[in-house]
C-alpha cells in the first residue's frame, strides 16, 4: 500500500494559528499537496548501473563488428553524444506522450548511452556518485545558486 505525506512549501507555517495569517504573494494562504510514496518493490536495484558501466568499459577496445558499446565507442565523442541525446529525445517523447512501457524502455536506452558517454570521457560511476551525494538533502535552487558559470563571457537565460 502506498504512503501518503502532506508536502507544503518550505515556507508554509506549522500550526493552523499561523497559516491563518500566512499568505503567499497573491492573498492566498500556500496549498498543501499530497505525494503518494510508492512502496519498495522488490527488483534489480541501482547497482546495475555499476555492472553496465563495468561491461561497456571492458567492451571499450574490443571489435566493433562483435559489440555495439565498441563500435559506438570507436566512432568518437560527437557520435556517442549524439546518440545519448537522440535517446533522451525519444525518451521526452514517450514522456510526454504518457506511454509508461515505452518510457521505461527508452529510459534504460539513455542511461546506457549515458554510460557509454562516461566510459568514452574516462569517468567512473563513482565521480557521479560522490556529486550526487554531495547534492543530497541540498535545495535545489540553492545548489543551483551555488554554481560557477561554465563559460566565463557566455550569458545564460535563466528559467524561472
Amino acid at each position: 500500500m502506498a504512503k501518503k505525506v502532506a508536502k507544503s512549501p518550505e515556507t508554509a507555517p506549522k500550526d493552523k494559528a499561523a497559516a491563518a495569517t500566512s499568505k503567499t504573494k497573491n492573498g492566498t494562504a500556500p496549498a498543501r499537496r499530497e505525494v503518494t510514496v510508492p512502496p519498495p518493490f522488490h527488483a534489480p536495484d541501482a547497482r546495475v548501473l555499476d555492472r553496465l558501466w563495468a561491461t561497456v568499459l571492458s567492451r571499450k577496445d574490443a571489435d566493433p563488428n562483435q559489440s555495439h558499446s565498441a563500435r559506438l565507442l570507436s566512432r568518437g565523442t560527437e557520435k556517442v553524444a549524439q546518440k545519448f541525446g537522440e535517446e533522451a529525445v525519444e525518451c521526452v517523447i514517450e514522456a510526454v506522450a504518457g506511454k509508461t512501457t515505452a518510457l521505461i524502455g527508452e529510459s534504460a536506452d539513455v542511461l546506457y548511452h549515458l554510460l557509454v558517454l562516461w566510459v568514452d570521457a574516462g569517468l567512473r560511476p563513482e565521480q557521479i556518485w560522490a556529486e550526487l551525494s554531495r547534492r543530497e538533502g541540498m535545495s535545489g535552487i540553492a545548489e543551483k545558486a551555488a554554481r560557477k558559470p561554465l563559460m566565463v563571457g557566455f550569458p545564460t537565460k535563466k528559467i524561472p
